[in-house]
């Protein structure tokens, strides 16, 4: 499934991305940026980032459920700053858009 339709990203690449960065620090704070960075892409007009934060707190769940021996307690704190993350970019998804716009 393509996620950023700017760069033609499909959610896999975004997926194997987010593990590679994981695999260099398991508990590095991952964000849009450094995804597109690891694919070597930028962001254009950044509208698949809340797409893309969805994905980070998914795959590193994964990730950490996959390496982790019972040791819930570290990946809650760690599941808080992804929400927060995704907070703030969902925030602030109605500027400059007027009522009724639709993207297709």
């Amino acid at each position: 499934m393509i996620t950023c339709h700017c760069n033609i990203i499909t959610e896999r690449e975004i997926v194997e991305a987010i593990e590679g960065l994981l695999d260099e620090d398991c508990w590095q704070l991952i964000v849009p940026i450094k995804v597109y960075r690891a694919l070597e892409k930028r962001g254009k007009c950044c509208r698949c980032f809340p797409n893309v934060v969805d994905i980070i707190i998914r795959t590193t769940e994964e990730y950490h459920a996959r390496m982790s021996h019972g040791g819930g307690a570290d990946l809650l704190v760690f599941r808080e700053k992804l929400m927060q993350l995704r907070n703030h970019y969902v925030g602030g998804m109605d500027e400059r858009q007027r009522k009724g716009n639709r993207a297709a």
